[in-house]
């Protein structure tokens, strides 16, 4: 029997949408040179406290039942990896400086191209558009309204909102309801192959794609994605071959 048609198409956001990896590596510049020019460091003492502050970022685990907002977790890490390297704590006003830059600067890169823009409005037309993005409810939903993109979809769901997160079955459950439309109507979108092709594969859907800017190769006993292309921009291709049964 011949398969239906893509109905729907599930996108992750970061790294997928916006280039949220090059958004963090201007905006820890910019906090580098401030820390250099307040701290009178050189720059490879700086960049440690900028790498710890990143390493604290990836091993973050916020609970927003435990009575710390997101801005007073993430400005402790600036406060605890500045002292780590100086040896003595930071003047009170630096590390709520050091991440008011930090989030400004990152907060300006992270925006739609036009062209990606462009993608979306075309997609629209033909096909119900969902975002689909991990994380901080509050950062992802800052970073949504940065990119100025949640016109262009059909809903959005932000996993910080939700009990459980991608690759959790549930949320994509959730998406095949707002959407109206079966896991296998769906094609799921995203650099992520834990997250976003190992959800989509669990969740059943029509098709993965994974987006591989940098050549990336999957690593063994990872997951297999359906397709693999280097931009999103690519997308159409995919679709048509989907459409087309090839």
């Amino acid at each position: 029997m011949e398969e239906k048609r893509v109905k729907a198409i599930i996108f992750d956001l970061d790294n997928t949408l916006i280039e949220t990896r090059r958004a963090g590596e201007v905006a820890i510049q910019k906090t580098r040179e401030l820390l250099k020019a307040t701290l009178a460091l050189d720059d490879p003492a700086a960049t440690i406290i900028c790498d710890r502050f990143k390493q604290k970022l990836l091993q973050e685990s916020f609970d927003p039942s435990a009575g710390r907002t997101i801005e007073e977790v993430r400005v402790g890490h600036w406060e605890e990896s500045i002292r780590d390297v100086t040896g003595h704590r930071p003047a009170p006003s630096l590390a709520p400086q050091c991440y008011s830059l930090w989030k400004k600067a990152r907060l300006e890169v992270l925006v739609l191209s036009p062209e990606t823009r462009s993608l979306l409005k075309q997609l629209r037309a033909s096909y119900k558009l969902l975002l689909l993005t991990n994380g901080v409810a509050e950062v992802q939903r800052e970073k949504v309204r940065a990119a100025g993109c949640e016109e262009l979809f059909d809903a959005v769901v932000i996993g910080g909102e939700h009990a459980e997160q991608k690759p959790s079955p549930s949320i994509f459950t959730l998406c095949f309801h707002m959407l109206d439309a079966d896991a296998k109507d769906c094609v799921m979108v995203g650099d992520d192959l834990d997250a976003d092709i190992q959800g989509g594969f669990n969740a059943g859907v029509r098709a993965t794609v994974w987006i591989s800017s940098s050549g990336r190769r999957i690593p063994n006993g990872s997951v297999e994605p359906d397709y693999t292309i280097a931009t999103v921009l690519d997308l159409p291709g995919v679709l048509a071959q989907l459409e087309t049964g090839l």
